[in-house]
């Protein structure tokens, strides 16, 4: 029987599967982030969607689920994350594209 290979993009990201670290590797600055952006472009950018802002308008990651593209450290035009690539060991595995 043959397999049938996925064919959209969240399809072949599901497929992904992740050594979580119990260290965060993307740290935000709150009072960077509070006082100086306005636009949020990370909300917008990190294609795994991780980034949220709680009732009292605070910037969260769920870091266990990036892709470690770096598209929002590139984004945060005030310097108000700090993004590394994780551990070794830890992070994404691609399995599929």
């Amino acid at each position: 029987m043959e397999q049938t290979q996925p064919t959209t993009v969240e399809a072949k990201l599901g497929l992904n599967v992740f050594a979580i670290d119990k260290r965060t590797h993307i740290v935000i600055h709150q009072e960077r982030c509070d006082s100086l952006c306005t636009t949020r472009h990370c909300i917008f950018v990190c294609p795994a969607k991780l980034y949220s802002r709680d009732g009292e308008g605070k910037m969260h990651v769920n870091f266990e689920g990036c892709l470690e593209c770096g598209t929002c450290f590139i984004a945060c035009n005030h310097e108000a994350l700090e993004w590394r690539y994780p551990e070794a060991g830890f992070g994404v595995q691609y399995r599929f594209g």
